[in-house]
């Protein structure tokens, strides 16, 4: 048994459901009481082959204005278990490694966080803190997947050549991906992201994954500061969107990508034109118009806000998992497992059998 009692926490969490001593986080942009979750993420290789690696992301680790984190514990009966960090991508590792005669190898991590809803007035002056340049840095970068030049470059300038401030070309360039894109429920997970395709096919259906890709690279390429946040929802919405949230516990398929940009005096501003177009798609009766009354009350609000029914794990791009014999991966937003004979599909929890569980805990 390899055990690590929760870690990272200001906040000591007993092991009851109830919850008391929440931190305070100040931020006049953000609205709402806090809320606090607990996940548990469970991986299994049903067919272990030689050494058996499995990895499984932590929630974010550097706290925000919307999320705090408070902590993580994980067990792997006869395995080694080790913890990892990238602090550029506040993202946490861990890892469970098994030698070839484990019988059962299983890994299984769980995490509390306390989550707010977040929003920015963008209607009043901006008062924000400064951000750290060498992030900033980081957010304008081309990734494996996201270029910034080229056919990326000329659409965005061509989106944005109307656009005066930052929050304007940010603004245009979602604009842009709401009514140009499509969310397509053929796509595995939730698309990898590979925006120079799209744009180069003009096949412009995907999901999150690919279309808040869309918005990071069209901006960055602009010289906006831009990141995807990938994580999972983890509960209901309450704002009335049945599409926006998920309705029992097992969230083992209810990961979810967003994005933020930054902008002078005003800081990270949150967007997801992605789950626009989902609202589009799945929500009741389905095939919305973009003039319905749900749509535009979404896009109005999803630059801007994010309702925080939702998990965050990390920033980070093109991952190379510690220890292991693979390829980088675009995200880690999936639990991930690999034998001697290879990689095994992170899409597919039924095959490589992992399961995610949510549940809301009472607040003392």
């Amino acid at each position: 048994m390899n055990r690590r009692a929760f870690i990272k926490t200001s906040v000591a969490l007993p092991a009851a459901v109830a919850v008391s001593g929440l931190p305070r986080i100040s931020t006049a942009s953000t609205p709402g009481p806090w809320r606090v979750f607990e996940v548990t993420t469970s991986a299994e290789i049903l067919q272990p082959a030689g050494a058996t690696r499995v990895w499984l992301p932590v929630p974010l680790t550097a706290d925000t204005p919307y999320q705090k984190g408070l902590g993580n514990s994980w067990s792997a009966e006869g395995g080694n278990v080790s913890y990892s960090q990238d602090v550029k991508y506040s993202m946490g590792i861990v890892h469970a490694e098994f030698p070839g005669s484990a019988q059962n190898p299983k890994l299984v991590l769980v995490s509390r966080f306390a989550t707010r809803d977040r929003a920015v007035d963008l209607s009043r002056p901006g008062g924000a803190s400064k951000e750290d340049p060498a992030t900033l840095r980081l957010n304008l970068q081309a990734t494996e997947l996201i270029p910034t030049d080229g056919i990326v470059r000329d659409t965005a300038q061509d989106i944005t050549k109307s656009a005066g401030t930052d929050v304007d070309k940010a603004r245009a360039i979602y604009e842009w991906v709401v009514d140009n894109t499509f969310r397509d429920p053929k796509v595995r997970g939730c698309g990898w992201g590979d925006i120079k395709t799209m744009l180069e096919t003009r096949n412009f259906g995907g999901k999150c994954g690919d279309l808040n890709a869309m918005f990071v690279g069209l901006s960055r390429s602009v010289g906006i500061p831009a990141r995807d946040v990938y994580g999972v929802r983890v509960a209901r919405s309450q704002h009335g969107y049945a599409s926006l949230g998920v309705g029992t516990e097992n969230v083992t398929r209810a990961q979810h990508c967003r994005a933020e940009f930054y902008a002078q005096g005003r800081g990270w501003i949150p967007v997801d034109p992605a789950d626009v177009r989902k609202v589009v798609l799945e929500e009741p009766p389905g095939n919305l118009a973009l003039n319905s009354e749900k749509v535009v009350a979404a896009r109005k609000r999803l630059f801007g806000s994010w309702e925080m029914n939702w998990l965050a794990y990390s920033y980070a791009h093109d991952v190379r998992l510690p220890s292991s014999n693979g390829a980088k991966i675009p995200y880690f937003m999936y639990p991930n497992g690999e034998t001697s004979k290879g990689r095994l599909d992170q899409l597919d929890p039924d095959t490589f059998k992992y399961t995610l569980t949510a549940r809301e805990l009472k607040i003392a």
